[in-house]
């Protein structure tokens, strides 16, 4: 079987969720024997044509010079390219900015793709944007032959929507070995179960804002670390001047050393998940993967993953209460069943035979 994915920015990863499973489900099919292709943005630091056996090809992206927009012609030249590449399978990641180009997509090849979230809820949108978002969200629909959603929400979503069956298959972590890492701690100047952590795109629907007044509401002493892109939004470079004088407030900007991130998820007081809009998110996998132990926003996406094994807000208020009363040390069962979820439900080795498995079937039963 050939198998080529779309729809991420590269491997090794640089970027965000899709790239890390794109990195470990290419590598696995690599291992496995499979002839797998992963494309990657022109801008990506990675330019080997190879990468611990998986196939690389480099396609021209030009976002850093049109922005969005660019975000198209490098999805264009992709589907271009894979056209000449004798593909048995083409597992797409996400629709946004593909979806269009469904008609250039090779029409021998079996069409797998993953829906993502719920694209058009996303507040940094325009209600033009959230328009087209719904109507590539029908095209990626009519014009795949299987679907895939991350989350049970998404599968009854697609459901309601369309009418149409897809696969649950969540996003993987792996389960963190502890390694003391005092540098780590000395690097981003905190210490240990004394300070807060959030890891995510610096964007609206993260309520990230949200949060942050919290933690300004509660006066805590102890240090807040924002892990995401900040410097790179509009929005971002709002949240570094709304509290600009909080010197407890540390805008760290992008880390994606994974062994960096473990650690200080792990050693975290409390991890703030304030992501509101998608499914599975890979950043909550890896926080329960790390034993951190977690406040999560209120939401069917969310709850669905951590249970009662998480604390949940809605409200600074909530965060405020969340910070003056909650303490990693008294809630350590918490933080083992979530450890044990990923071990039985979301590890990477799970995941990426449920996908590989999937991709098989696709291909048997392609009409």
């Amino acid at each position: 079987m050939k198998v080529g994915i779309i729809g991420c920015r590269g491997i090794p990863n640089h970027h965000g969720g899709f790239e890390q499973f794109a990195e470990y489900f290419s590598v696995y099919l690599a291992d496995k024997g499979v002839d797998i292709t992963v494309y990657n943005s022109s801008l990506h630091p990675y330019k080997e044509n190879e990468y611990q056996g998986v196939k690389i090809i480099t396609c021209s992206d030009p976002e850093d010079k049109l922005g969005t927009a660019g975000q198209f012609i490098y999805d264009l030249n992709c589907i271009k390219d894979a056209r000449n590449r004798n593909f048995d399978v083409i597992l797409q990641l996400g629709y946004t900015s593909s979806s269009i180009w469904y008609k250039l997509l090779p029409k021998d090849a079996v069409i797998v793709t993953n829906m993502d979230g719920l694209e058009w809820k996303r507040s940094k949108y325009s209600k033009l944007v959230k328009s087209f978002l719904r109507f590539a969200e029908k095209l990626a629909v009519r014009s795949s032959d299987f679907l895939i959603s991350d989350s049970i929400g998404i599968q009854q979503y697609l459901k309601r929507a369309y009418r149409i069956d897809s696969k649950y298959i969540a996003y993987g972590a792996l389960p963190y070995k502890v390694k003391i890492n005092e540098n780590t701690l000395k690097e981003f100047k905190v210490k240990e179960n004394a300070y807060f952590l959030l890891i995510a795109r610096v964007e609206p629907e993260n309520n990230i804002e949200l949060i942050l007044d919290g933690y300004v509401q509660s006066n805590s002493e102890y240090t807040f670390l924002v892990i995401g892109n900040v410097e790179q939004t509009k929005f971002g470079q709002y949240l570094i001047d709304k509290y600009k004088a909080k010197r407890n407030i540390v805008f760290v900007g992008p880390e994606y050393d994974i062994t960096k991130l473990n650690y200080l998820r792990y050693s975290s007081r409390l991890y703030f998940h304030g992501h509101s809009v998608g499914g599975t998110n890979p950043s909550l996998l890896e926080a329960m993967a790390s034993q951190a132990l977690i406040a999560a926003h209120d939401n069917e996406f969310n709850s669905a993953i951590l249970g009662e094994d998480s604390f949940y807000f809605n409200s600074k208020s909530d965060v405020s209460q969340l910070i003056k009363q909650v303490n990693k040390a008294n809630y350590l069962n918490k933080v083992e069943n979530n450890l044990q979820k990923i071990k039985n439900n979301f590890s990477w080795e799970i995941i990426n035979k449920q996908y590989l498995d999937f991709l098989e079937t696709c291909y048997a039963n392609k009409d």
